[in-house]
């Protein structure tokens, strides 16, 4: 049987996993600098934030997408 949690990554789009992780793009300590910062979600919002990581790192690992096109896209 497969996890619902499982069903939704496989949904997930590109655009829609950016979309999610833009609102956890803080401003770093080091000036200019910005980061992804998974502690400002909450324990229910984590695993959405998890699953928005792993497609658009997928999306890089397979070639779709560079790191530095993932990073301008996220407003790194």
């Amino acid at each position: 049987m497969q996890d619902n949690n499982e069903g939704k990554l496989n949904q997930l789009s590109f655009d829609e996993a950016i979309n999610i992780l833009k609102k956890i793009v803080k401003n770093s300590h080091i000036k200019g600098q910005k980061h992804l910062d998974l502690s400002v979600a909450t324990a229910e919002e984590r695993p959405e934030y998890e699953k928005a990581l792993m497609v658009v790192k997928a999306h890089v690992a397979q070639g779709h997408v560079t790191n530095d096109q993932l990073n301008e896209k996220l407003g790194l």
